[in-house]
């Protein structure tokens, strides 16, 4: 399954327009997550825990993305965009969404 950001292919044509697909997944902090980040927190610097977490999550949201799309049989998804929201306290949610089309 092709990607792209942008509303074209480089180098195919677009010949139909199947329609928006989208993944979203959602995940909770952990309390080992969250004692590790507060000891970041006061010393500070990155923190890789909650940066692997969000990458995991952004992962199965595109993959969920990618099956809706080749379940409708198209060859890419266009004008990919992610987004982010915290649907709970500790809980995130990341929503992938793109336009499905097929390509000569």
């Amino acid at each position: 399954m092709i990607l792209s950001t942008s509303d074209k292919i480089e180098g195919r044509e677009i010949v139909q327009t199947i329609g928006i697909v989208r993944g979203n997944a959602a995940r909770a902090r952990g309390l080992g997550y969250d004692i590790t980040a507060g000891f970041r927190n006061i010393f500070g610097g990155a923190v890789p825990e909650y940066s692997k977490l969000m990458t995991e999550t952004r992962d199965e949201a595109t993959a969920m993305m990618i099956q809706a799309a080749e379940a409708a049989e198209a060859d890419a998804i266009v004008t990919v965009r992610y987004t982010t929201s915290m649907i709970a306290t500790g809980v995130s949610e990341i929503l992938a969404f793109g336009t499905a089309v097929k390509l000569r």
